[in-house]
């Protein structure tokens, strides 16, 4: 516990470099002996680093075989959601239909569906899934379900209620999380049914932390509903007014978005003993941004909240203890 804790006393721009340059972290890609499955992990491993820095760093947690995993899932994930991003700034400024960006989504499940098929794919993303595919058994229907999901944004830009809400981020992130989980390993099958609930939770806080930047893409992923029942309008949303309607709001939402990870706790202990620590960090880290949105007095509209890496690798000592004393 001292070691730990004198770690966690270096600056992140003094861990970092250091981490990254032991045979610890070169070997996640180094123990392959293919230099094209190398290239395609690290590419991988690129994306996640970039776009998902708490996922990341509680990957590396993780045995060699189920970081590359990971790597190459959230690679897939991150592939569709850009190319959803770019076809909408295209839609936007009218250079593409939304029929051509349908053509350019089937054209891709298709590579899917040959990637599940053992055709070879000239692709980073789609070599490292194929060989991750290998190894453990991820349904095609997931990857399928991602696509309907990361396509809702091109189509739809308000929510009537909770179960809309819930259907979309079912899609986006459960999906994502039951993926992840055939490569963490279970003990059980019920962990699906939690992995669904913190796939859920984590939505839940990507919509609440990032409201201001939904508003300046013309998204509002709050239930309309809701926003009637708290006595809010659009034109109160997008002149971001903070007053103490948006803040009940905002309570509201972050105490159902706690809620799910409460459930999605339970699910922890019937992971494989080496993936505990890892999702126990992500959960935990991730939900540490309702705090943080609490301590920003809820303004969510240009105050974008987020943990420093410091902050990520302080809860170590505490996981340590909570998974120990769980087991």
């Amino acid at each position: 516990m001292i070691m730990i804790t004198n770690i966690l006393r270096l600056p992140y721009y003094v861990f970092r470099p250091l981490y990254e340059r032991t045979s610890f972290h070169k070997s996640v890609i180094e123990d392959l002996q293919d230099e094209q499955l190398k290239e395609a992990y690290s590419h991988c491993r690129h994306i996640t680093k970039k776009h998902a820095k708490t996922f990341y760093m509680a990957t590396r947690f993780l045995p060699n075989e189920k970081q590359r995993g990971i790597f190459a899932i959230y690679g897939l994930c991150r592939y569709l959601d850009d190319l959803v991003d770019e076809a909408e700034d295209l839609i936007h400024n009218k250079k593409i239909t939304i029929d051509q960006v349908d053509e350019r989504l089937e054209m891709f499940k298709q590579r899917l569906i040959d990637v599940y098929d053992g055709r070879i794919v000239d692709d980073p993303i789609l070599t490292a899934f194929s060989d991750t595919l290998k190894k453990y058994k991820i349904s095609m229907e997931l990857p399928f379900l991602l696509m309907d999901g990361v396509k809702t944004d091109l189509v739809k830009s308000r929510f009537r209620n909770f179960e809309e809400v819930y259907d979309y981020s079912y899609k986006v992130a459960s999906v994502v999380g039951l993926m992840t989980s055939e490569v963490f390993g279970y003990v059980d099958s019920k962990a699906l049914d939690y992995a669904v609930d913190l796939g859920i939770a984590m939505q839940l806080t990507n919509i609440l932390r990032d409201v201001g930047e939904d508003l300046r893409r013309g998204r509002i992923y709050i239930p309309q509903n809701e926003l009637k029942t708290f006595g809010i309008t659009e034109s109160e949303l997008f002149s971001y007014t903070l007053d103490e309607k948006f803040r009940s709001l905002m309570e509201f939402q972050i105490k159902r978005a706690r809620e799910y990870y409460s459930k999605a706790d339970l699910g922890i202990s019937l992971l494989s003993s080496d993936s505990r620590l890892p999702v126990y960090l992500a959960r935990h880290n991730y939900g540490r941004i309702l705090d943080k949105i609490e301590e920003n007095n809820y303004n969510v509209f240009d105050h974008r909240a987020y943990l420093n890496y410091t902050e990520k690798l302080s809860i170590l000592p505490r996981a340590f203890l909570d998974l120990n004393t769980a087991s």
